[in-house]
């Protein structure tokens, strides 16, 4: 797979050039020191240094991780957890999946740290019981390392869940590591403050196991941020972002990949050096970073390439960092087709907890449907756009937030091309392909994509 050497700040440092191959290979490039110099610090000032690295989970929202350490570590139950997420099932994303093949023991090497520093009873890695290449490698270098006594006293434990897009989010999640299904539960607790109930005790009766949930590539960055200090971090990046971050490019270009590249790196960098562009003759006409933000579209603003890759500039330009994972589509593309791809998508995984959000999604994706049949109109237009935007009414997860800022920004963006689909529908429109990520061909430099479940 291709890794990007390019680096106004350094080389790559959590994407190597070749996967390693035993813990002896990660103690030569400097592994372990960061868990054995957090284990000499007191653990305040482990969650100090994080904080002041500037850290924002890669996870998509960006949330400062130095922040949510210090708010889990001031709760005042001290029965804590940590929960690593690398579910990874956000379309267009395979970042996730690439570290673990790549170097597993900075995960767990994390993942130890955080624990040390939350002083928690256990720490858990959650990810899909379908990413077999990636549950070989964490669970082989878990093996090497424990054996080596290498991790600790805290245990890590791996839970392997469903194919379920909602695994992801992070209330869904702990749901999982307690034995129950990918349903988003109800907060009834302080922001970022998650926890564990059944089958873990509290010593406070009643009261909820503060749980720290942290994204993969996020816990990967910790030994790093460790071992060579928060000022090092920070020479990377953006003030806005530090770092580097590993992105995943899909779709209408000559070239897909994972690419580690420091934050601040353009958009048209990534897409056209990276990426090499779309095909001669084509024109990009939309990129998508999954299907939790609004898009960017060159061919209604050609400066919109040049936005920055930071959390800060791209919510500026009106789209989202996300996790990284970029779907670019070219100029051959009919945007009614990839919004009612987006949307049944949506739709199809929404877990139906909450009506507003089955019931605006369905009616958003039929609305798209009879447009791309022919008996559709201006009205069912309307009707898309209201559904989408009323979707999120009482919604326990961000799910249908995601119709109502993807779907609309396409809508609004290309009105035109859904009013000449109205009594006629589609005639010979290519149906895109949505990118959930199974493999990548390093020959072809392809991706494979699984269309996942077709019915609810």
């Amino acid at each position: 797979m291709e890794i990007s050497q390019a680096s106004r700040n350094g080389k790559p440092y959590l994407l190597p050039d070749k996967p390693l191959q035993s813990l002896d290979d990660y103690i030569a490039i400097g592994g372990l020191k960061a868990l054995e110099k957090a284990r000499s610090m007191s653990a305040d000032a482990v969650i100090a240094e994080i904080k002041k690295s500037g850290l924002r989970g890669r996870g998509g929202a960006g949330f400062p991780v130095g922040i949510k350490w210090a708010s889990l570590a001031s709760d005042p139950c001290p029965t804590k957890y940590v929960a690593c997420n690398a579910t990874e099932g956000e379309p267009g994303t395979y970042k996730d999946r690439t570290m673990m093949h790549r170097n597993p023991y900075q995960l767990l090497e994390g993942v130890a740290i955080a624990a040390h520093a939350m002083n928690a009873q256990k720490a858990f890695i959650a990810m899909k019981g379908t990413f077999e290449n990636a549950i070989a490698c964490t669970a082989r270098a878990h093996k090497e390392m424990t054996a080596r006594n290498a991790l600790g006293a805290i245990p890590i434990e791996f839970v392997y869940g469903p194919e379920d897009y909602l695994l992801g989010e992070e209330k869904a999640m702990l749901e999982v590591i307690e034995g129950r299904e990918a349903m988003p539960r109800e907060m009834d607790y302080p922001p970022y403050v998650l926890g564990l109930f059944a089958g873990y005790p509290s010593c406070i009766p009643g009261y909820t196991n503060p749980t720290l949930v942290g994204n993969c590539e996020s816990m990967s960055n910790i030994p790093h941020i460790i071992r060579n200090g928060a000022d090092w971090f920070r020479t990377m990046g953006t003030a806005d972002t530090a770092g580097h971050m590993v992105f995943t490019l899909s779709g209408d270009v000559q070239y897909e990949g994972v690419f580690e590249l420091p934050l601040g790196t353009t958009l048209r960098e990534l897409v056209e050096k990276h990426g090499q562009g779309v095909r001669p003759g084509r024109k990009i006409k939309a990129i998508f970073s999954g299907v939790a933000s609004a898009g960017v579209y060159p061919t209604a603003n050609p400066n919109s390439l040049d936005t920055p890759l930071d959390f800060g500039s791209m919510r500026n330009a009106g789209s989202g960092l996300g996790s990284g994972g970029f779907m670019v589509y070219d100029d051959t593309n009919c945007m009614v087709q990839v919004a009612y791809c987006f949307s049944k998508f949506l739709w199809i995984e929404s877990c139906g907890q909450c009506r507003s959000c089955k019931d605006g999604l369905d009616e958003a994706t039929r609305g798209l449907e009879r447009l791309i049949d022919g008996s559709g109109n201006e009205i069912d237009v309307e009707a898309i756009l209201q559904a989408s935007i009323n979707a999120p009414r009482g919604n326990r997860c961000f799910l249908p937030t995601e119709h109502s800022l993807i779907i609309p920004s396409i809508l609004r963006t290309f009105r035109q091309e859904f009013a000449e689909h109205y009594h006629r529908g589609c005639r010979n429109c290519r149906v895109p392909v949505l990118p959930k990520m199974h493999d990548y061909d390093e020959a072809t430099h392809q991706f494979h994509y699984t269309h996942g479940r077709l019915t609810p």
